[in-house]
């Protein structure tokens, strides 16, 4: 009992602090070994194979948590089966003015309008060569720099720079917080940039002796004909998965909160539903066999066997993680083992994509 107690009274400290400076604490926290490992189970059904890689469970924390790399091996260390550091960009750039992340706590969401601040790519260079074992899934999300004259430029550097530490690379085009950048999800825009990162990617395959698996992060405000196009693009351009999805500009069903107007981009338990539906229905238009991850609203084992049912081979939180703590991963995995007992199913890929139909053909409303 004595840890979920101590879990409790952090939580109710971060909480008496704003949001970003409790992000903060938070980080230190875990680059200092304050917070303790995580025991979690393992269960061989849900282990997860992608590419060239072994998820020992499929729960990853998302990226923007840990957007300079400072902590991937504490967050490995509380059960996560991966993780995600970023957005990075060439350059640094300190991002929006603060105030520029606001908790909902009626909601369990957040509003945020960070803006890509991160150290550039040679702070994170330097920082995950420093990592004392090179162990465990590390997949890094790059973005272009606020102020770049050539955005499809900036992605390709991100490749170039990290292909021979990264895990897997997501390229992430649908951050609301950066002008324009949205803007990249356009068909033409799409396959130029897509071309450009996957030429990239592969020009480095032999000297690495594998191909680093590159990912697409799109947001969940498109509309169905803007989806059908970004699928195309990526079967096209042999991609090798998705991720579904960013934050949303919705403000759909938002309880009464000063703060639920505020620009940025909305996370958490509110993005859960539009979330899930643009990743079934991403996952009718691609097919069995791309990888897709689900991202946005996790909060439970119930939510997360959602997402795998309606068609996501991997998951990621964490927003849920501000309102819930670090206890969460360990419920959600034990949650999953749970429910294949219940389907007397063998593995999580046997349950992946069973609800697609209804989930894509669902309103967001």
């Amino acid at each position: 009992m004595i840890f979920p107690l101590l879990d409790k009274l952090a939580l109710a400290g971060l909480h008496a602090m704003d949001a970003e400076t409790a992000h903060g604490v938070t980080i230190k926290a875990l680059k200092s070994g304050l917070v303790p490992a995580c025991r979690v189970p393992r269960d061989a059904r849900c282990q997860v194979k992608l590419w060239d890689l072994d998820f020992p469970n499929p729960l990853g924390m998302a990226a923007g948590f840990d957007k300079n790399g400072e902590v991937p091996d504490a967050l490995l260390k509380l059960g996560f089966g991966f993780t995600e550091v970023g957005s990075v960009t060439p350059n640094a750039q300190p991002g929006n003015p603060k105030p520029r992340v606001f908790r909902l706590p009626a909601d369990e969401g957040v509003i945020n309008r960070y803006g890509f601040n991160n150290e550039g790519h040679a702070a994170l260079r330097a920082r995950l060569e420093a990592r004392p074992r090179q162990a465990g899934i590390v997949g890094i999300n790059v973005g272009a720099n606020k102020d770049a004259t050539d955005r499809v430029a900036d992605y390709v550097a991100g490749i170039e720079m990290f292909a021979d530490m990264a895990s897997y690379f997501t390229v992430n085009i649908s951050s609301p917080n950066t002008p324009g950048l949205r803007n990249l999800q356009a068909r033409d825009a799409l396959a130029e940039l897509l071309t450009g990162v996957m030429s990239a990617r592969d020009a480095n395959a032999n000297t690495l002796g594998r191909k680093v698996p590159v990912l697409l992060k799109i947001a969940p405000d498109v509309s169905d004909q803007e989806m059908e196009e970004i699928v195309a693009e990526v079967l096209a351009k042999g991609v090798d998965g998705l991720i579904v999805s960013n934050t949303t500009l919705a403000r759909t069903g938002l309880r009464p909160d000063p703060r639920r107007d505020e620009a940025g981009g909305l996370s958490g338990k509110p993005l859960f539903r539009r979330a899930t539906i643009a990743l079934a229905k991403a996952r009718k238009l691609a097919g069995p066999d791309l990888p897709i991850v689900g991202v946005g609203g996790i909060d439970s084992a119930e939510t997360a066997w959602t997402k795998i049912t309606a068609g996501a081979n991997l998951i990621q939180l964490y927003s849920s993680m501000v309102f819930k703590g670090r206890g969460l991963v360990g419920e959600i995995l034990e949650g999953l083992s749970r429910e294949l007992d219940k389907h007397g199913l063998a593995s999580l890929d046997e349950a992946r994509g069973s609800n697609v139909e209804a989930w894509a053909s669902a309103s967001v409303d």
